[in-house]
């Protein structure tokens, strides 16, 4: 493993920290444990990429240090959204060195690819490239939410929402994931769905969380 992708490690871990609201050097030695180096830490405060309080007890990224953490971030979890939702792999197996070795521009092809997500698979949200600025209306068009599906329609999931590992493993339980062929049957009270020849009763904020591709029909065969 090089200097380069340890250095990388650290602006991840540092901007988990920025989403956490921490700051103390404490909390950052205790997420890499053993893989903490003053020597890396003191070549981002040269770098630009970090800023360190006087008393060395707090650490914060600088801008440039958010912009190069920001990218990383993003490729990360595009990666588990692509690995998720099309190939079906486990998201972290692959997704911890995709961000090493992949350019900005691939990122925003995956990007545009999945519809412009704006989370991953565990709910956490995915920072917005250019692309998706560009391109806010054209994604839009291409993906709605289950509970904007017309009654009796049928639709192939784009991709699901969840907030942890838990309600991953619920909702691939109920078959509810990405690639699988739906029906709405019920809107009200609650939504009902056909998925692998099963009818499940789901909520609102369920239904809201669950996307499909609105212009993908799927064959006669697979809508029965």
């Amino acid at each position: 493993m090089t200097q380069e992708h340890d250095l990388d490690e650290y602006l991840e871990q540092l901007w988990y920290m920025k989403e956490d609201e921490q700051t103390s050097v404490t909390a950052l030695k205790r997420v890499l444990a053993d893989k903490f180096d003053g020597v890396l830490l003191e070549r981002l405060s040269v770098e630009g990429l970090a800023k360190i309080s006087p008393d060395a007890r707090n650490i914060s990224l600088t801008s440039s240090g958010e912009a190069q953490a920001r990218q990383l971030i993003r490729a990360h979890r595009l990666a588990e959204r692509l690995l998720h939702d099309v190939l079906g792999s486990d998201v972290e197996k692959g997704a911890c060195e995709f961000e090493h070795i992949v350019s900005l521009e691939l990122v925003n092809s995956i990007c545009t690819l999945l519809g412009h997500p704006k989370e991953c698979p565990h709910g956490l949200p995915i920072p917005e490239g250019e692309c998706c600025k560009r391109s806010e209306k054209t994604a839009l068009s291409c993906v709605l939410p289950l509970n904007q599906l017309k009654l009796g329609a049928s639709a192939r999931i784009a991709y699901v929402k969840c907030q942890n590992d838990q309600q991953i493993h619920i909702m691939e339980g109920l078959c509810v994931r990405p690639g699988v062929v739906i029906k709405l049957h019920q809107n009200y009270p609650t939504y009902v769905i056909e998925c692998e020849g099963a009818h499940i009763a789901l909520d609102d904020a369920v239904a809201a969380n669950i996307s499909v591709w609105k212009d993908q029909q799927p064959s006669s065969q697979e809508a029965k």
